[in-house]
């Protein structure tokens, strides 16, 4: 299926071509615009620490934890980068804060640097299940993605499963119009679940490619919510063995730590695949993705920020570290 193609790097920079590359460059452009309040927090806050020292000291690192922590990086995250630190410096390995800035920099994209292409199936369609919590951009960031499968010649399709709030399908209905993918869905009201069973089944008989399923934005707290989400994955099942392929939990960058919460409930109970984050470019908070991904492993898969309808790209920890530590 060709669109595992958009999370792969690709290596051979001879068969690019002039307008890839072109776009790729002023995408990572407005990554570094996107991403200037977390950098200014997080890189700003450890270049003032820095400024004018020329030794690590255990004062310096306690500088720089403090700094993790207040920029949502998170505690258990914050503690784990600080002490793989100081052990180098303990060993003579790290001897000056400009090593020590580089290091700190390895260390943020070796924690983000997680597989995340999609993973191969032979089964049609590809589905793909997105969760989070209302407000974080969930409808729209499933439309751009279906804008990219579209784009790379996939048959795309969407399903209403959002039968929990009053014009969600209406909202993804004008989204998918825009888009000029097809929908499935039901009235208001009707089961989540039987809403993806029928569009599972509705796209193995039309040859689709991929499902994108849209569900009801909750509370990571509401327990009767989340025992529907366990219930449309079972169903997915009954119809297509290995469905839902994906299960995504768009994040709102803004949100900073109040995401991990979130994050471990959704994983604790129906285990995500991805993270889908949204909004980088109106927040400080950008750091606490370092923490969420620590804490669960689990890969980043796409970014966004902006309401066009291209502001949403598969997410590159190379590009987002680089971009951090040099959005000037």
């Amino acid at each position: 299926m060709g669109f595992f193609g958009i999370f792969k790097k690709n290596n051979d920079k001879d068969i690019q071509k002039e307008e890839e590359i072109s776009e790729s460059t002023g995408f990572f452009q407005r990554l570094k615009e996107g991403l200037a309040k977390t950098s200014g927090k997080l890189v700003g806050g450890m270049e003032n620490i820095f400024l004018g020292r020329k030794e690590i000291d255990e004062e310096l690192l306690e500088e720089l934890e403090e700094l993790f922590i207040t920029s949502d990086v998170g505690v258990e995250t914050t503690m784990r980068i600080i002490d793989s630190v100081r052990a180098q410096v303990d060993r003579k390995t790290l001897k000056s804060p400009e090593e020590l800035k580089v290091a700190l920099k390895q260390q943020i994209l070796d924690i983000l640097d997680l597989p995340n292409d999609l993973t191969p199936t032979e089964d049609h369609p590809y589905v793909m299940m997105v969760v989070g919590v209302n407000g974080t951009g969930k409808t729209t960031s499933i439309a751009k993605m279906a804008k990219m499968f579209k784009e790379q010649g996939l048959k795309t399709c969407l399903a209403a499963g959002d039968t929990f709030r009053a014009a969600a399908v209406d909202q993804l209905c004008v989204w998918a119009d825009r888009v000029g993918v097809p929908v499935v869905k039901q009235a208001e009201g009707s089961d989540s679940a039987a809403v993806i069973f029928d569009a599972i089944s509705s796209c193995k008989a039309k040859g689709f490619d991929v499902l994108i399923c849209d569900t009801a934005g909750r509370l990571h707290t509401k327990f009767n919510l989340m025992k529907e989400l366990e219930k449309i994955v079972r169903v997915a099942k009954k119809e297509l063995p290995d469905a839902p392929h994906e299960i995504l939990l768009v994040l709102d960058a803004t949100s900073g730590q109040n995401a991990l919460s979130q994050a471990q409930k959704f994983h604790e109970d129906i285990g995500l695949t991805g993270l889908v984050l949204t909004k980088l470019d109106g927040t400080a908070k950008g750091g606490a993705i370092i923490g969420i991904v620590d804490e669960l492993k689990v890969p980043v898969k796409f970014i966004g920020f902006g309401e066009g309808i291209d502001d949403l790209k598969p997410f590159s920890a190379e590009d987002f570290v680089h971009a951090l530590f040099d959005s000037k």
